[in-house]
């Protein structure tokens, strides 16, 4: 009695072995399709590498900088006019246990700063010029790019400190002895240029003079118009709670209180958002990627079905056809996907460099983006596993 032959098993290195061959014959095609899948897989790592590293960068920079940093200004009357300050509001707020620094800015209104008094009146390039005291830097955690801060001589004098972005719009490089601005009707020497204030960018496009000349010269009429307040980081939310009260007692819901990182953290919610429709972007090619991936299988698929008949007329069972077309999808999405997260990982890391940014690319998202190609591998490869399964010898052997 002849014992039935049963068909031979087929071990996982000869299915890779077998779905690697398939990929070979067919090299250009097999990179296009891999290469629909990898743009789609680098957009979505580049974007989400960009954002880490942004929210990287701005972490560092509050780290360094401090979230205790409030600021006081005043608010609309009960009658809806302007308010101010009383003179003795940056005093009062020292005198708070948890506040270890407290300065303060007065804007004037009617002063305008020009390169030179022949420009015309209208064009002031929005620079606000404010009187500033002299432990501002200290209390902001600014610093000086160029020449020198204000100090007890030179804040008496027509001498002004430019932020950076005022000094730009000035046409003012350097802070040297002889660069002077036209400043209230008459000029001021430039001393010194900031460098950009994260946590006080109303800074960066103003000009500062010294509290007594402002006085004494420009008609200022001595109250604050910002107070920066720091406090001990634990006691940030007990501090602010008692600001208004602290600066303005008579009056307390004329203040205002707020706190800059918090502008700073709004802003990196809004880049999420942003982040969002470019993950969704992302999403669209990396589908787009996977019919690539699809079409490619059914037309190998076609072109093979002379080998799948011959095949199966040597014993393979349809388990073994399925299994060779959908490693060959697999081995396809993966090598894409492989591309794609390297691809993506360059991008973040060549942005970030040119931001000066931290490179950061989430585990997750290079784990997660390879993942994804293995998933879309197996729903792209699987019709066409499945028609080649169904082929049955005569008929794929019939096939011209």
């Amino acid at each position: 009695m002849t014992t039935p032959l049963s068909a031979a098993r087929l071990r996982p290195s000869d299915a890779f072995r077998v779905g690697a061959a398939g990929l070979r014959a067919r090299p250009l095609r097999v990179f296009l399709s891999a290469l629909g899948i990898a743009i789609g897989i680098a957009a979505m790592i580049s974007v989400v590498g960009i954002s880490t590293s942004s929210r990287e960068d701005l972490n560092r920079t509050l780290e360094k900088l401090g979230t205790n940093l409030l600021t006081v200004s005043p608010g609309q009357s009960f009658f809806g006019g302007s308010s101010h300050l009383p003179d003795d509001a940056i005093p009062m707020i020292g005198r708070v246990g948890p506040v270890t620094g407290v300065s303060a800015i007065g804007r004037l209104p009617d002063a305008r700063v020009y390169r030179n008094d022949r420009i015309p009146a209208s064009q002031s390039g929005g620079i606000g010029v404010y009187a500033a005291k002299l432990d501002l830097l200290g209390t902001v955690s600014a610093t000086v790019a160029s020449g020198a801060w204000l100090n007890d001589a030179t804040s008496q004098y027509p001498a002004v400190v430019l932020g950076t972005k005022a000094a730009a719009r000035l046409g003012v490089n350097v802070a040297s002895a002889d660069q002077q601005v036209y400043l209230g009707g008459r000029y001021f020497t430039v001393v010194g240029i900031l460098d950009p204030v994260a946590l006080a960018a109303e800074l960066d496009s103003a000009a500062l003079i010294g509290w007594p000349v402002a006085t004494s010269s420009l008609g200022f009429d001595g109250y604050a118009t910002t107070v920066y307040t720091r406090t001990r980081p634990d006691r940030v939310e007990q501090v602010q709670a008692v600001l208004a009260a602290t600066a303005n007692p008579e009056h307390p819901n004329e203040v205002q209180v707020s706190r800059p990182s918090d502008a700073l953290a709004a802003k990196q919610a809004t880049d999420k958002t942003f982040t969002g429709l470019l993950l969704g972007l992302g999403a669209v090619a990396l589908l787009v990627g996977g019919v690539g991936v699809a079409n490619t299988m059914v037309i190998s698929v076609l072109e093979r079905r002379a080998e799948i008949g011959l095949r199966r007329s040597l014993g393979a069972t349809r388990g073994q056809i399925r299994l060779q077309f959908l490693v060959e999808s697999q081995l396809l999405s993966a090598l894409g996907g492989i591309g794609g997260v390297l691809l993506g990982i360059g991008v973040t890391s060549v942005y970030a460099a040119t931001q000066g940014w931290p490179s950061v690319v989430p585990a997750w998202a290079s784990l997660g983006g390879v993942g994804a190609t293995l998933v879309i591998g197996a729903i792209a490869g699987l019709y066409p596993a499945v028609r080649a399964s169904r082929l049955s010898p005569t008929e794929a052997l019939a096939t011209p």
